[in-house]
This record gives structure tokens, C-alpha cells and sequence, in this order.
């Protein structure tokens, strides 16, 4: 198992729409196994396959590290995702701060709905339904996003925008500290 660099800010792979994964193989296990090491090293709690460079309907998450201290969150350990569709969000529109490791420091609100379901293949290639709220329905939802080449700062205004701009621009010329590693755009 190895620890992959996160792609940055503003690489077009970050903006592509991914492509579904047609077989189970030894090859998407170690990616897998790869992306839980990555997501771990890196302090994440959620990445989705373009955020390593790669364009295929994959993500691996593990809320738990959040959940656990919030009271009535459910605790539901490493989920590997694979071909995720949403097919329902509801309840209230809820306002919560995230952050990516693809745009390391910067954080801010954004407006979800609470509640999802979600269709996808396990790591086993069973079909899987989960419904989520709280934390994991923002987990599911940002990381669901990344597959359709939307990152959180799409949901923000120019103005909210402009406040993140000095630290973007280190970003994406490769000059911001990041405690893991990473390959700025180039």
C-alpha cells in the first residue's frame, strides 16, 4: 500500500466528469488500499479518484473520526464507493463549514441538504444502498461532487471567493506548506 499526492486546485482533472468502473480487479483493490492510506496520511476523512489523478467513479470514506463526537451521529467505519449515484436528497438545507484536501487551508460554508441516499457497488462489487444524514451526508455529497468535477468553492459567491483568493493563487502556483504530499498544478 502506498501513499498517493493529492492533486491541487485548479488541475483540470478537478473539472471532469468520471467515468463509471466496469470490473472488479487486483489493480482497483490496491487503488482502494492506496486511497485509504492517502485519505489517513492526509488527515482526510473523505477522497474521491480525481483527486489522485484518476477519472473513474470511485470514492473511500471514514467519518467515523467526526461522527464519534457528535451525539446521535452513527458511526459506519471505512466505506469504499464505487459508481455512486444519489437518487434522493431531502430534509432541511444545512449550512456547515468543509474543507478538501485538494484546496489545502481553505474552509468555509457550505449549504446542503441534510439527508441523502445513495445506490453504489461495495469493494466487493455488491450493490448497496445507504441512507445518510448529519456529517456522513456531507462526506457522501462533497465526495459525490468531486466525481462530477465540482469542488465546494463552486457553491460559494464571487465575493466568498475573493476572501479564499491570496491562498488559492499559493495553491495553485505550489508555494503553500501542505503536511502531505501533493502535485500542484504545473
Amino acid at each position: 500500500m502506498s501513499v498517493l499526492p493529492i492533486v491541487t486546485y485548479n488541475d483540470p482533472v478537478l473539472k471532469q466528469k468520471t467515468q463509471p468502473i466496469d470490473e472488479n480487479s487486483p489493480e482497483l483493490q490496491k487503488l482502494i488500499d492506496d486511497m485509504f492510506d492517502t485519505m489517513y496520511n492526509s488527515s482526510g476523512v473523505g477522497l474521491a479518484a480525481p483527486q489522485i489523478g484518476k477519472l473513474i467513479q470511485l470514492f473511500v470514506m471514514d467519518a467515523d473520526a467526526v461522527t464519534e463526537e457528535m451525539e446521535g451521529e452513527k458511526s459506519l467505519g471505512p466505506l469504499v464507493l464505487i459508481n455512486p449515484e444519489i437518487v434522493e436528497t431531502a430534509g432541511d438545507k444545512v449550512k456547515m463549514e468543509e474543507g478538501c484536501l485538494s484546496i489545502p487551508d481553505v474552509r468555509d460554508d457550505v449549504v446542503r441538504p441534510e439527508k441523502v441516499k445513495i445506490d453504489y457497488l461495495d469493494r466487493n462489487f455488491e450493490k448497496k444502498t445507504l441512507e445518510a444524514d448529519g456529517w456522513v451526508s456531507r462526506v457522501i455529497q462533497h465526495e459525490y461532487d468531486h466525481l462530477q468535477g465540482v469542488l465546494f468553492l463552486d457553491y460559494l459567491s464571487a465575493f466568498r471567493r475573493r476572501l479564499h483568493k491570496s491562498l488559492l493563487k499559493k495553491i495553485d502556483k505550489g508555494t503553500l506548506k501542505v503536511e502531505y504530499p501533493v502535485v500542484p498544478k504545473g
